[in-house]
């Protein structure tokens, strides 16, 4: 009966072992969220991993920059799907400048697919600084740091 058992365990073995990098990859996202780093190093290393698109595919009146996860790249923050990456400072040459009054401070973070109370209730259990805010009730939520 051991003989079966042990391709059994070594096909699990392998299954975790392949699958923990996909999840610590994903939670290196997280780190970003205590709000020490700043825009320009969070967006410039997701451009470097070819992770979101290195173009904004929007930039807000406030010179808020819009970017979409690179094709075929699904992005998790805190477990919920991310649907576009936010950043903006003054006087960096990675973001672009909307038509109206720029931001005062330097902004970064990201717009996920999940309800405003459940994203809160993650970023209280991992004891996160970013704030929340609504984008699309019960659909889409901000998770942003500065600003």
């Amino acid at each position: 009966m051991s003989k079966h058992k042990t391709p059994v365990v070594t096909l699990f073995a392998g299954l975790a072992a392949m699958l923990v990098p996909a999840f610590a990859h994903a939670e290196h996202r997280d780190e970003h969220f205590d709000c020490t780093s700043n825009p320009h190093t969070f967006i410039s290393s997701l451009i470097h991993e070819k992770s979101i698109d290195a173009k904004p595919s929007r930039v807000e009146e406030n010179s808020v920059n819009a970017f979409r996860p690179a094709h075929g790249r699904q992005l998790r923050a805190f477990g919920f799907p991310i649907y576009m990456v936010l950043g903006f400072a003054h006087d960096d040459a990675l973001f672009h400048h909307g038509s109206g009054k720029e931001i005062d401070s330097p902004l970064y973070g990201v717009v996920v697919s999940a309800p405003e109370d459940s994203v809160r209730l993650r970023l209280s259990e991992a004891n996160s600084d970013a704030t929340v805010q609504t984008v699309v009730p019960m659909l889409l939520t901000a998770i942003v740091c500065g600003g």
